[in-house]
């Protein structure tokens, strides 16, 4: 069984821009496949056309339709940077794997916009610079040696003093990181892009289509389905966001709940370059400009997912957005056009949880986005199904469920509960 949220509320800026229709099907008899992907937003449409590129069949379902889960929510800041600093990163899982994690990222951001470019998809694809801010969490201090902690890795990383981020970009505050190469875009079109490719390789969809169990058998693995038929494959990847089936672990894996606002498109009042802006900070703040210059900003997480809590606070949460954004960018109208809520997952690394699932083989998940949900889709577009095609991916294991970061976590937990 899924655990079934209701993952967001308000209304999200991107229902502001239309994006291609992707029609599903009416699962009416048995089918069967090599790979059937459950979840059809944008992990799932990453993963049908890696797999499709492959020249394998592919089925595609969804319980609620396509698109319609949180991918209309996310922010899509197509970063690199992991919610984690490299610092903090390595305190947790070592310096090796956490700088490791950090090229990965770079690169899948990179690879994604080369995929973009070469399968021609319109989704106002375009690069950012990225400002990380000194807070509450990090102060300047600290920021310098993330910096340097990021360039020991060989990722390009610039300290600016307050002096140099008030001339640069208008900003006051007491230090930065300057980052390059990031993406903003549209996510559904680009998840819409990434589907329709599918659909001229032959892949299926069929929507709405809830799958209730998955049984392994001789020949791979049923997947069965809400008073509907089943489903046949030789693998199965499950892409259902923050809603989990039960075999997929969950101890170190926890569902917030976050919020969102967007103003009315001004563009000749954007800070210089409109680089996207995040705060080292909690509670945090996020940044980013649209194609034509409306900004969206959120944070204010919470620690809970009871849906009609999450609501509640939607206003009040709006104004208060609203005001951080103001006090950061005074030229700016910042009130909101669109406001929306939802959930959010987190892992207590900070890196998304990929691959085949412990004890149940030719089952693979992903797990745990954080801040970084299109970006880790990307990875696990790449590691799954070049693991599928039977090669090795040499991050598998950085990424995987079970991986050697649990255990150490586990057995310094035992320990203090020891001492």
């Amino acid at each position: 069984m899924t655990r079934k949220l209701d993952l967001k509320t308000g209304v999200p800026v991107w229902e502001a821009y239309s994006a291609p229709r992707i029609a599903a099907q009416k699962l009416r008899r048995d089918v069967s496949c090599d790979v059937l992907v459950v979840g059809l937003g944008i992990s799932g449409a990453m993963l049908v056309e890696a797999l499709t590129a492959q020249g394998l069949a592919v089925i595609g379902v969804d319980r609620r339709g396509i698109m319609r889960g949180s991918t209309p929510a996310t922010t899509a800041l197509v970063q690199f940077e992991i919610d984690q600093p490299i610092t903090a990163l390595s305190r947790k899982i070592g310096k090796p794997d956490a700088e490791q994690a950090w090229r990965r990222s770079r690169l899948a951001v990179t690879n994604l916009r080369g995929r973009i470019g070469e399968l021609g998809i319109a989704c106002d694809l375009a690069g950012a610079q990225s400002l990380y801010l000194a807070g509450n969490d990090l102060d300047p201090g600290e920021l310098r040696l993330e910096a340097e902690a990021r360039s020991d890795a060989g990722i390009r990383a610039t300290y600016l003093t307050p002096a140099v981020l008030k001339e640069k970009f208008g900003i006051d505050r007491k230090g930065a990181i300057l980052s390059h190469e990031n993406l903003a875009l549209d996510p559904r079109k680009l998840t819409a892009g990434l589907l329709r490719k599918a659909l001229e390789r032959k892949a299926r969809f069929y929507a709405p289509v809830e799958v209730t169990g998955l049984e392994t058998a001789p020949t791979g693995i049923s997947a069965k389905t809400k008073g509907g038929p089943a489903i046949s494959a030789r693998q199965v990847v499950l892409a259902t966001g923050y809603e989990l089936m039960d075999i997929v672990p969950t101890e170190t894996h926890s569902v917030i709940s976050t919020y969102a606002i967007a103003t009315k498109p001004q563009k000749r009042a954007l800070w210089r370059g409109a680089a996207f802006v995040w705060e080292a900070s909690d509670p945090y703040l996020y940044v980013r400009a649209t194609a034509d210059g409306r900004v969206i900003c959120g944070g204010e997480d919470e620690d809970f997912v009871d849906e009609a809590t999450r609501d509640d606070l939607l206003p009040a949460k709006t104004q208060t957005i609203s005001t951080k954004l103001k006090r950061l960018f005074p030229q700016l109208d910042t009130a909101a056009e669109f406001a929306w809520t939802g959930c959010f997952g987190t892992t207590t690394t900070g890196l998304p949880y990929i691959g085949e699932l412990p004890g149940h083989p030719g089952i693979f998940a992903v797990q745990g986005y954080g801040g970084n949900g299109i970006t880790f889709s990307q990875i696990a577009s790449e590691i799954i199904s070049t693991t599928i095609a039977s090669r090795d991916d040499s991050d598998r294991k950085l990424f995987a469920f079970g991986r050697a970061g649990i255990v150490r976590k586990l057995v310094d937990a035992a320990g203090k509960l020891i001492g």
